[in-house]
């Protein structure tokens, strides 16, 4: 004999796996959950899947979006090639786009991109000025003055103005934004919620597999 408690249990597990299911099956479609560019862009690599999202360091959406993102991330195949973008909207955001490009050239990219985010969502920094940033830098183990000329170099300026200009292409008006194979445009502000956001992303992966990576 089943007792009610177990009864009350194998209920809330069946109402959640019907939840899941129903999830799963939402119907994803053009217009609502994602668009497409009227101007594609051409993608770096042919016979891939190019993922980019486009991000600003500072915006609280990015760093909610964050984890979802990176378990996205972390279970594509080797088809898949995925790549970061820094918006800077303003001016005097700049300095993030720069910092972005100096942890890539660096070698530090991976490791810290999460680091500079809680800096500034959970340890309130704002890391607009150079000498902040360069401080908070050597805080995480990298050397002052290489971090400086790295920052103030040439290819690293180059990098965050052509990624202002990469931001218009693609006609970004607000971040976190993921575009794929230079054409289809979702987020989770687009999609709805964040699980939404991803769930439409895997169905774009697929789509543009079928269409031959086109």
């Amino acid at each position: 004999m089943i007792s009610f408690s177990k009864r009350i249990f194998t209920l809330f597990a069946f109402i959640c796996l019907s939840g899941a299911v129903l999830a799963q099956g939402q119907k994803i479609e053009e217009g609502f959950d994602y668009r497409i560019l009227p101007i594609p862009q051409p993608v770096e690599t042919k016979g891939k899947v190019e993922v980019i999202e486009f991000f600003w360091y500072g915006c609280p959406h990015c760093y909610d979006f964050e984890p979802e993102l990176i378990s996205w991330a972390k279970r594509q195949p080797k088809d898949v090639v995925f790549k970061r973008v820094p918006v800077a909207f303003r001016d005097d955001f700049m300095p993030h786009s720069q910092l972005f490009y100096t942890l890539e050239a660096l070698g530090k990219g991976d490791a810290l991109h999460e680091k500079v985010m809680y800096a500034m969502h959970k340890e309130n920094k704002r890391l607009l000025t150079e000498s902040e940033i360069a401080d908070w830098a050597a805080s995480q183990g990298i050397d002052r003055n290489t971090f400086l000329a790295t920052y103030r170099s040439f290819a690293v300026t180059s990098k965050a103005r052509a990624a202002r200009q990469l931001a218009d292409a693609y006609r970004i008006d607000g971040v976190p934004t993921m575009v794929m194979q230079g054409k289809y445009v979702t987020s989770p502000s687009i999609a709805g919620t964040k699980a939404k956001a991803i769930g439409v992303m895997d169905y774009l992966e697929e789509k543009i597999r079928k269409d031959k990576y086109k």
